[in-house]
């Protein structure tokens, strides 16, 4: 029986094998070396919506009607973000990291994987209480077209404006929160002058290569959901797009500990996160 089951575990990676290998050859989209585990779960919860029974009909299904395909996208690309997310790595990046870059003559941040945008607009934010939005020009880039109109939109959840504005007192705000948006119809939106040094765009941290040299790289929560190889190739891509004693900032649950640079950094807050590119 458990030999049986056994068997059924080996088929349904194979099919997944397939199904991810189809949507790249399809559509160009490349969830090949993404965890396992966590594709599995956002595959099946795609199966069991759809009314299907396993992933073989998944695939044939996807690989012959584009709008199933882009729900299953849509389960790919669960957007979990807030405003001034984690709020002590801002206050953190405020305190030890803003007085460093008060110096450059000209600053390049880049959000990669930054999904509707709640985190670039707090970082606009940051920016301009640290009198350095005029000077930086902020790159945020995403693999998912909708969440990348939102950001481009400047919308703000409403009913997420309490938490919003806990997090940005607890990342050492210093002005009143609702300073920083309009209210018009329950529809919140960013004051335009924050959007002005942001560049929003398309870039697929797996197939795409780097674009400009920064001086801060923010990439959280992104790469929880690749495999080592690809976590690897990413951090690399990542390391050239760095500038020498530039700041990479990661999500919590992430680190460069056991990647092939890790010594290239130093860690500068570890509980945050925090590191400087050093060779």
């Amino acid at each position: 029986m458990s030999q049986h089951r056994s068997s059924d575990g080996e088929l349904e990676k194979i099919e997944t094998v397939l199904l991810l290998e189809g949507i790249y050859r399809r559509y160009g989209y490349d969830f090949r070396n993404y965890s396992y585990a966590s594709i599995h779960r956002r595959i099946w919860h795609r199966i069991h919506l759809e009314g299907l029974s396993n992933v073989s009909s998944l695939q044939e299904q996807v690989m012959h009607d584009s709008d199933a395909f882009f729900r299953l996208l849509g389960d790919f690309f669960i957007p979990v973000t807030e405003m001034f997310r984690d709020p002590e790595t801002f206050l953190v990046f405020r305190r030890d990291v803003v007085p460093l870059l008060r110096d450059l003559p000209y600053i390049r941040i880049w959000h990669a994987g930054c999904s509707t945008g709640e985190e670039v607009h707090s970082m606009a934010i940051l920016l301009h209480e640290e009198g350095l939005l005029d000077k930086t020009r902020i790159y945020a880039t995403d693999i998912n077209e909708d969440a990348l109109q939102r950001a481009k939109d400047g919308m703000i959840s409403i009913d997420r404006m309490k938490q919003y504005t806990k997090n940005y007192q607890a990342a050492g705000g210093t002005r009143s929160f609702s300073d920083y948006y309009d209210s018009d119809h329950g529809v919140v939106m960013l004051k335009p002058h924050l959007r002005r040094n942001t560049v929003i765009a398309r870039h697929n941290l797996v197939t795409d290569s780097s674009f400009n040299e920064f001086h801060v790289i923010l990439c959280r929560n992104v790469m929880i959901y690749f495999n080592n190889k690809l976590r690897d190739q990413v951090h690399k891509l990542i390391y050239e797009s760095l500038a020498l004693e530039g700041f990479l900032i990661v999500g919590g649950k992430e680190s460069l500990s056991f990647t092939p640079l890790a010594d290239r950094y130093e860690t500068r807050n570890s509980p945050n996160r925090i590191f400087r590119k050093i060779r």
